[in-house]
Parts: C-alpha cells; structure tokens; sequence
C-alpha cells in the first residue's frame, strides 16, 4: 500500500469540548485521527508527526519553516508518496500559500481542516480526512503544488480562501474556481494552476512583515509607528482600496517608508481583482509605484505577505520583487 505522512498541527479538526475551557480545543493526535475515520487505513499506510497542536489562529511564520523543512525530508524519502497536513481553518490558507512556495518536490501535499470538530455529531472532520488522501494518493495531484481539500472541493494554494466562519463550504477559489473535485466515485481535476513559483528556503528564522489596512479616514499613523518598533519592520503590505489606492496622508508615510528602504507591498481590500496602477494622483497606484512599491496583482493582503516573507530571504530590490509577484 502507498505510504502517506500526516504532519499534525492542531486546529478544529484536532478540536474536542474541554468542559474547563467551555470550549472546543485542540486535543486530538493524528493517531486519533486515524481512528476516528472509517476505511481510511484500507487507502494507504500511515506515519504521523505532531508539528504543533495549536488553534490556527496561533500559527507562526516559526511553525511554518518546521513544518516545510519535515515536508522537505519526508518528500525525500522515496517509499513516501505524499504528505498530508492537518490544520485549523483560520490561518489555513496563509500556510498552504507558504508550503506552495516552499516545496520543491513535485509530490502531493494535502492541507485539511474541518469547520465541525469529530467529537460533534455533525463533523465533517472524517470525510474531509478521507478526502485529502484520496486526492494525495491521485496520481494527477502531482506538481500542483500544495492544495486545499474542504467539502469534496480541491483548491490551489495561492487561490483559495476561507469564506464562512461556520459554513461546511468555507474555502473557495473565487476568481477561477476549484481545481477539481473528490466526489462520491473519484478524484478528478479539471484544472492546473498556472502561476506558481518556488522560492527554497535558505534561513531558520522570518523577517517581520505587518499589513496596514487603509480605510476612509486612514492617516498613516500605524505606519509611521510600525517605523519606530525596535527590531524595525522588515517590510510592509497595504491592504488598500479599490485597485489599490491610499489617502495622501497615506500616502505620505508610504514614502517615508519606502525612504528608509522598507519593501512596501500594495495590495487591496477588495476581494477580487489586481492591482492596477489606473489613477496617477498622489496616493494611486502609479504614484505609489514611482516610490518603487511593488504591486501584489491578485494576492490578497494575507497572502501577499506570506510571499514578501519567503521573497525577502533572496532580495529587497523593488524591481526583482516585483517579478516575484508578477510571476
């Protein structure tokens, strides 16, 4: 039988009622898992690490680098056919764009989460775990880069997004759809992602990236006191308006900014769409772009961090950051 890795992190589908806490926390092993899933060991043999064990909404850039650094060796071993993630749904997305970026290999990895803990009678924890390895096990999830499997649905890593803060279809795609589906019978893709880029890790340890989100009235002021934290920001994401407009006080302490070297990144608040320097007035795009901020295209504020922070191990200059993201 084919051999799958599932590197644990908490999250709700970990989660279990703590009457102390009067609330669900993450308790459960991978092993635990395992056997709470009907038929999942009649689909491959299983080897489980607990990399953390943790609400998402607690994920680290640290877990991040653990966690892409065993998907590197575990990928390596050539009797390993996939790994398969499980994790909370809150920052999910933020981890999967990152593995997307970070994995070099071209076998499947699986992200999954369940919005219903298994200790409720209405889990969706177990046929989302069922459906994560089947997609690993599918011979066309390979060199897809890291995908996301919620209800029956497979996502690319740099598309998707949570939705729903209950809802059992949270996660979407929702410019270009799903890539595929695990359906009743099969496992079947309709669709590759095109724009994907890999950046190998090279440190043990992140810069520091802060999103600011600009809003009627915003004045800079979160910027220019993110400028006088000691460490500094290694670099900066503006969650703007519309094709990524700011105001001009803004705008102002964007280029105060970007006058003592600081990446700043635009990107928009907008839920879909790029960035696109339209407007040439002080605080638009295309002034924005003439103090050498890079444009995130259609990543979202979240996302684009998430690449900023791999980007920044190879390079600060805006033009090169600009084709990372343009990629």
């Amino acid at each position: 039988m084919p051999r799958i890795v599932i590197l644990a992190t908490g999250g709700t589908i970990a989660g279990r009622w703590d009457p102390a806490c009067h609330g669900v926390v993450p308790q459960l092993t991978p092993d635990d898992l395992i056997g709470l899933t009907p038929g999942l060991t009649d689909l491959a043999t299983f080897e489980t690490e607990q990399i953390a064990n943790v609400d998402s909404s607690n994920m680290t850039p640290e877990v991040w680098v653990r966690l892409a650094q065993r998907i590197r060796i575990r990928l390596a071993d050539p009797d390993v056919a996939a790994v398969v993630v499980t994790h909370g749904t809150d920052t999910l997305e933020e981890t999967a764009y990152f593995l997307d970026l970070t994995t070099e290999s071209p076998k499947p990895v699986v992200l999954v989460g369940a919005q219903r803990p298994p200790t409720l009678p209405d889990t969706d924890a177990p046929r989302n775990l069922t459906d994560a390895v089947r997609v690993a096990l599918s011979p066309e999830a390979a060199g897809k880069g890291a995908l996301v499997v919620m209800n029956g649905q497979i996502n690319a890593a740099r598309d998707v997004t949570k939705t729903s803060t209950t809802e059992r279809e949270a996660f979407q795609s929702l410019e270009f759809g799903s890539l595929g589906v695990a359906d009743l019978e099969t496992v079947r893709f309709y669709r590759a992602p095109l724009r994907r880029r890999t950046l190998p890790l090279t440190v043990e340890k992140l810069g520091r990236v802060e999103i600011v989100l600009h809003y009627a009235g915003a004045d800079g002021t979160l910027i220019d006191a993110l400028l006088c934290c000691h460490p500094p920001v290694d670099g900066l994401v503006i969650a703007a308006t519309g094709l990524g407009q700011v105001s001009t006080p803004m705008y102002e302490a964007i280029a105060r900014a970007r006058s003592r070297g600081i990446p700043v990144v635009i990107s928009t608040r907008v839920y879909t769409g790029r960035v696109i320097p339209l407007y040439g007035s002080e605080g638009g795009v295309a002034s924005l772009r003439s103090l050498g901020c890079v444009l995130a295209d259609n990543l979202s504020p979240v996302k684009a961090r998430v690449l900023l922070l791999v980007a920044l191990q190879h390079t600060r200059d805006p033009l090169t950051l600009q084709q990372l993201f343009d990629w």
